[in-house]
């Protein structure tokens, strides 16, 4: 079906999907999606999951690196190392 598309017809939010991920993605995007509204956040990773892999990451002086990884300040992050007995 992506072959019959025109691209160059698509709705720019659509057209540009189509850059991003192809056009074949776009159509799956479509179809599971369309009409709906999106709000994306600005953090790529859940605040609640990010707390629980620090814990079990942080090896005492890997903080900086955590914090690069996972997008959160170093201040964050050691305030749920401590909210977390983490030491």
């Amino acid at each position: 079906m992506a072959d019959k598309i025109k691209v160059t017809a698509l709705h720019q939010s659509y057209k540009r999907l189509s850059e991003i991920i192809g056009v074949d993605a776009m159509l799956k995007v479509y179809n599971e999606y369309r009409g709906t509204q999106f709000q994306y956040p600005m953090r790529l990773y859940d605040r609640e999951a990010v707390s629980k892999l620090i814990c079990k990451e942080y090896d005492g002086s890997n903080l900086r690196e955590l914090s690069q990884r996972y997008g959160y300040s170093q201040r964050w992050m050691k305030a749920q190392l401590n909210k977390n007995n983490v030491k």
